[in-house]
């Protein structure tokens, strides 16, 4: 027996983590995680583009879409140059609707990428 050993401990297998479990917020390379920006690796907002974009598209004078986003700012603008134009600033929200739901990467107020 090799000195320093203990003849009545045993021997213990070592650990290795389960099939298929990653760390939340990784995923190794190629693979996507649910809930989770493939190409950042950040966590999606509870909010839907499909959703803002439709809602800035029909309602977009009164910025219903910027305000379910969460750019109360923008939104609030958005109503105004609409009403102090007497309805021609109504274009902006179309361009805004269509923007949201034609780029890849549109975010919501903090900063988190919309859902697709």
């Amino acid at each position: 027996m090799p000195p320093g050993t203990d003849p009545n401990a045993y021997y213990q297998q070592p650990t290795y983590p389960q099939a298929g479990y990653t760390h939340p917020g990784y995923a190794p390379p190629g693979y996507a995680q649910p809930g989770f920006d493939p190409a950042t690796g950040l966590p999606y907002s509870d909010k839907s583009k499909v959703v803002a974009g439709v809602l800035q598209l029909a309602i977009g004078s009164f910025g219903v879409g910027r305000f379910y986003t969460g750019h109360t700012g923008m939104a609030i603008a958005q109503i105004a140059v609409t009403w102090l134009t007497c309805g021609i600033g109504v274009i902006w929200p179309i361009v805004d609707g269509i923007l949201i739901l034609t780029q890849p990467n549109q975010t919501d107020a903090q900063g988190r990428v919309l859902r697709p």
